[in-house]
């Protein structure tokens, strides 16, 4: 009787070592999934309901399985919401870490610089992994950038990042701006911004056409830049044709060929180098440029100067078959 209690004994043990050898391979083993996922974990959901949707995701063979290992294996830390990368293969073990860590799926949508409000809601609208709807947001209050999302939210959260990162980069660069700028408000810097955003897509340029505007600012000269002149047609999205006579002589609050100072507001969302140019513009006596046939311009300080310069413009358009 002694031997096969010992027998049993020993039999129990080696169940038990079975068992618990298989509850520990189980949580570090090779997952159930054949390919890559991406899993979402809603907020507020508990580790039951993260378990049930990782099984019918396919992340995991059983969420009781899971759970059970998790509760003694898992380290105790908190899981995050979002919607997470499950490689695949992915252990048990992995999927528990991935969703402790919250090292969720990064999206992004992208704001160019000079781009218009009119088309950053188009741009959210655009996006399905988005929800709901947003109006057009005030001109010259988006700061262009790439943001993160996560899928399923809201447009609205993105568009108050997008504007709380304006607000920000104003509330940073104001306070250091050069102390003789023609600009005195920060709305006044972003109207002036947004032109310069729109005249030259050359970072070199950008003060000295800084520098051209506020001199004509100063001066009480029209700025007459044609952005201001499409802004009112389109709300700036591209003219798609030649500005017609009757629109270089219409008056209204956005176009400087008509009137002398700044326009009412911003004609496009103005990115952080052109709001720092405005701010510190270049030191220079140019009041006029004009394209240079490179892709860039060539200023001049005389309207002697400048029509010079835009007769060459001319001929290298004749050139090109443009006129």
């Amino acid at each position: 009787m002694r031997k096969i209690g010992l027998v049993i004994l020993v039999l129990a043990i080696g169940a038990a070592l079975l068992v618990g050898g298989n509850f520990v391979y189980g949580w570090s083993a090779p997952g159930p999934a054949t390919k890559d996922l991406t899993v979402v974990i809603e907020e507020g959901s508990t580790l039951t309901k993260a378990a049930e949707t990782l099984q019918q995701a396919g992340a995991i063979k059983s969420g009781q399985a899971f759970l059970n290992r998790a509760r003694l294996l898992g380290g105790g830390a908190d899981i995050k919401a979002g919607e997470f990368f499950i490689p695949a293969k992915a252990s048990n073990e992995d999927v528990m870490q991935i969703l402790q860590g919250g090292d969720t799926v990064s999206r992004l949508v992208t704001i160019p610089e000079g781009m218009p409000s009119v088309m950053v809601r188009e741009a959210l609208m655009a996006e399905p992994l988005l929800t709901g709807d947003v109006p057009v947001p005030a001109e010259g209050s988006i700061l262009p950038e790439s943001y993160s999302f996560q899928r399923g939210e809201t447009r609205g959260a993105v568009l108050m990042r997008m504007q709380a990162a304006m607000k920000k980069t104003m509330a940073e660069l104001w306070p250091g701006r050069d102390p003789n700028i023609i600009v005195k408000t920060p709305e006044e810097a972003l109207a002036l911004a947004s032109i310069v955003e729109k005249e030259t897509a050359l970072p070199a340029e950008r003060t000295t056409v800084a520098a051209v505007y506020s001199n004509r600012l100063r001066q009480s000269m029209m700025l007459q830049a044609d952005p201001t002149i499409i802004y009112p047609i389109t709300r700036g999205k591209p003219l798609g044709r030649r500005i017609k006579q009757s629109e270089i002589a219409d008056v209204n609050d956005y176009n400087t060929y008509a009137m002398t100072g700044l326009p009412s507001g911003p004609i496009a969302n103005p990115g952080r180098a052109s709001i720092e140019a405005v701010l510190h513009p270049a030191k220079s006596d140019a009041l006029y440029f004009v394209a240079n046939g490179k892709g860039g311009h060539v200023f001049a300080r005389t309207l002697a100067e400048h029509n010079a310069n835009v007769a060459k413009w001319y001929a290298i358009r004749r050139q090109r078959g443009e006129m």
